[in-house]
């Protein structure tokens, strides 16, 4: 594995997630992988679980790792070509990335959509950027439009947990107080329509998702119906599609409570964190038996360490 970007950059899903589930029970067993290889983590935005997790696995396969915050640490990047840098930029991607290739045998790249323009987030300018400039393999640690390392963390929490061969998974639209990004909800969409899950996506009106990651997907703005004999919920807000990055008045009443949970099948709540508590997930639900929230991001680790651990053999 050269890429790790999206769910087609994986040749089989469901082996790389028990490959994940086999690393968990031998953590170690793969650290003359990692010996003299080094790992480079480049965060344009913040991260809690994805930069931790992302380090542990790349220490647990015997790498060294390095971690540059370019938006603090680093100079303010030049993304277009043929430009006069005479503003407020100071080195052009084309150096930074080259540069940072020089240092590192795999590149983990971070960045955000700035929810402005639709077509540059889903271009993918900056990470796009860095995989053509770098020379060394690359891993989305989450862009403009996806987080794969996340639901490849979610689909081995699922294929661990469940407890029939096609449970029903179903993700639920959650209220926020700002506009959030499309990428976890995009990107766990297209892993689920890859899996052998059943799988339904609910949310109201004016957030569809692009259909480019929802197809094959059940889709239905109703949230009970949604919720009815379902064997894990996904929770999470996102802005809207269309208009881009916006957020529509109501649907307060989308919150996941204890009391939509009759209708499921004991369901198991996962979220992606951070979590806004009694916003997008009551208190009683984080609390509570349903939740799974702190054993997915467990799974983070092991997510990574099994691409980190393809991207190894490749090299």
């Amino acid at each position: 594995m050269k890429l790790f970007t999206s769910v087609y950059d994986v040749t089989d899903i469901n082996a790389l997630a028990a490959e994940a589930l086999q690393l968990k029970q031998n953590p170690y067993s793969h650290q003359h992988l990692g010996k003299n290889k080094t790992l480079g983590l480049v965060f344009l935005n913040p991260s809690l679980r994805t930069r931790m997790s992302t380090q542990k696995a790349a220490l647990n396969l015997g790498m060294n790792v390095m971690v540059l915050n370019m938006d603090k640490e680093g100079w303010a990047l030049e993304l277009q070509d043929g430009v006069v840098m005479n503003g407020s930029t100071v080195e052009h991607i084309r150096e930074a990335a080259a540069v940072l290739g020089q240092y590192v045998d795999i590149i983990g790249v971070r960045s955000f959509p700035g929810l402005k323009n639709r077509d540059e987030d889903y271009n993918e300018e900056i990470f796009n950027k860095f995989v053509k400039y770098c020379g060394v393999p690359v891993v989305s640690l989450e862009s403009a439009t996806r987080h794969p390392l996340q639901s490849l963390a979610d689909l081995v929490t699922i294929t661990e947990l469940k407890i029939k061969p096609r449970p029903k998974v179903v993700l639920t639209w959650a209220p926020h107080i700002k506009p959030l990004p499309q990428a976890v909800p995009n990107s766990f969409a297209e892993w689920m329509c890859k899996a052998d899950v059943d799988f339904t996506i609910a949310h109201p009106k004016g957030y569809e998702l692009s259909t480019d990651f929802t197809n094959g997907a059940t889709i239905t703005h109703n949230q009970d119906e949604a919720l009815a004999d379902a064997d894990f919920i996904y929770v999470k807000n996102w802005s809207a599609f269309e208009p881009y990055g916006k957020i529509l008045p109501g649907n307060e009443d989308w919150m996941l409570t204890n009391e939509k949970l009759k209708v499921t099948n004991d369901a198991k709540v996962m979220h992606c964190l951070p979590v806004r508590r009694n916003l997008e997930l009551s208190d009683e639900i984080l609390d509570g038996a349903s939740s799974i929230v702190v054993h997915e991001a467990g799974n983070r680790v092991w997510a990574a360490q099994a691409v980190l651990k393809q991207m190894l053999e490749s090299l």
